[in-house]
């Protein structure tokens, strides 16, 4: 294999060593009989070092994870409309020195997520808890702002409009019954790791649904779980995403 005909793909991310996008595409290059082409784990500490990756000639294009989907758009040259409305940008495509931003976290997140939402009771007085304000939680917010399902947001700091985990008790968990983990917490390695919840409050009237996808079942889902509740891994968004990834990079 020769360097100068390689392309390049990669993840930019923090912390991302149980990620599995360089399997999942290095195994698409050998079903599509694609060669003189590879795809890079790029784990940095700081969203600057990502001026560094975008140097390399050969990289056509790369997927952003957390905490990074937001801090990376001013190094992109555009940005697509719907990345551009919700803030946050998962895919960057580069041609001629462009470098794209796109969003497919949106559809990786609606079309797994109405999978199980048909599954859902009552879904007219249906409510869900955002926990996490980063990049992937805009995006989740954006669909169910299309979905005409309300939010709340839960960060660990208090800012408006968005309550702390010590404000959800019992009488927050009757009116949201649906929880939707934003946050690393509970990612592999640390997998005894939970956000912070009176699970005792959780029943089978809710619907726990994990970005996290390593382990397949978080700490969070198996507490959920253990009360009757519908849970949800983030392992079909991912797969959908990168999907969706992938066809955009087959453009260049």
């Amino acid at each position: 294999m020769k360097h100068e005909k390689t392309r390049i793909y990669g993840l930019i991310g923090k912390d991302i060593k149980y990620s599995f996008s360089r399997k999942f595409f290095i195994e698409k290059f050998k079903q599509e009989s694609i060669f003189n082409v590879d795809y890079k784990i790029f784990d940095i500490p700081k969203i600057e070092d990502a001026s560094f990756i975008f140097q390399n000639p050969y990289l056509k294009g790369c997927n952003v994870t957390i905490p990074y989907k937001t801090s990376i758009i001013p190094f992109l040259t555009q940005i697509m409309p719907e990345a551009k409305s919700i803030g946050s940008v998962n895919v960057v495509k580069i041609t001629n020195k462009c470098r794209i931003g796109f969003n497919t976290d949106v559809l990786g997140f609606e079309c797994s997520f109405k999978k199980q939402f048909k599954r859902i009771k009552n879904k007219k007085d249906f409510k869900a808890l955002i926990l996490g304000t980063g990049g992937v939680s805009k995006t989740i917010s954006f669909v169910l702002d299309k979905l005409k399902i309300p939010y709340q947001y839960i960060s660990r700091k208090k800012n408006r409009g968005v309550l702390v985990y010590e404000d959800i008790n019992q009488n927050l968990l009757k009116k949201y019954k649906m929880i939707i983990n934003c946050t690393p917490i509970g990612t592999y390695p640390n997998v005894n790791s939970c956000p912070s919840l009176p699970y005792q409050y959780v029943s089978s009237e809710h619907y726990f649904y994990d970005l996290v996808y390593n382990p397949n079942k978080t700490l969070f889902l198996k507490k959920a779980e253990e009360k009757g509740a519908l849970i949800q891994n983030g392992l079909e968004m991912f797969y959908l995403q990168a999907e969706e990834s992938w066809k955009i990079w087959k453009e260049i």
